[in-house]
């Protein structure tokens, strides 16, 4: 299925802009410019035009996929279109793009996916030449330029992973993981070390009370 794609020179987000038409039905929408872009802890920025890659995708859900290996995948795909030779970019759980710089953990991107019956949006952002200044984040950001990443202009990056999102259910692997089995991690009620990723996109994890299974909604932060 050939989707749509339109192309929006400022907009507030492009997630936004896909929920409150959805008449479009099945299409995608990159924007150059967003005013009030969105992350999953809530945090919003405004984007400089030309910095980023801000793009959402209308999908049919896709069937027999849990909702966070959903997400997991989608972000996966996008590596492989900024990150071809899979040397730099890799996955934090449960859905952010990040490198390792300078010995630590950075932030380049994230993800969001909303379904609406069999409408299914994604929403990616990704910096691209510079970073959206957001303070207090235990992973700071980063663009794919300081990491020696770059070239396509931001329609051709969207329109090559638009078309890997069409088929979520094939099961690929990120170049490397956060955080790797045997990992101490924190999060907002509690700690413990990782034990491994799930198959459905759960987070097994050894803590003091015993083997916990989290999942993208029982966290808001990690570290």
């Amino acid at each position: 299925m050939d989707l749509p794609l339109i192309r929006l020179a400022l907009v507030d987000s492009t997630q936004a802009f896909l929920r409150r038409n959805p008449h479009l039905g099945f299409c995608a929408v990159l924007a150059e410019r967003q005013t009030d872009g969105r992350g999953r802890q809530g945090n919003r920025w405004e984007s400089a035009a030309g910095a980023g890659l801000w793009m959402s995708a209308a999908l049919p859900a896709p069937e027999g996929v849990a909702p966070g290996l959903i997400l997991q995948r989608a972000m996966v795909a996008a590596t492989q279109v900024l990150d071809p030779d899979g040397q730099v970019l890799g996955l934090k759980w449960p859905n952010d793009l990040v490198a390792r710089k300078g010995g630590r953990l950075v932030k380049v991107g994230g993800i969001l996916g909303e379904q609406f019956g069999p409408r299914l949006i994604l929403g990616l952002g990704v910096n691209l030449t510079s970073a959206p200044a957001i303070p207090v984040r235990a992973f700071p950001p980063a663009s794919l330029t300081e990491l020696g990443l770059g070239g396509p202009a931001a329609i051709d990056l969207g329109e090559s992973i638009i078309a890997l999102w069409k088929d979520l259910t094939r099961n690929i692997q990120p170049p490397f993981c956060w955080p790797e089995p045997g990992a101490a991690i924190r999060w907002e009620d509690g700690q413990g070390t990782c034990l491994g990723w799930e198959p459905d996109g759960r987070l097994k994890v050894a803590t003091a009370e015993g083997i916990r299974r989290l999942s993208a909604g029982d966290v808001t932060g990690m570290a």
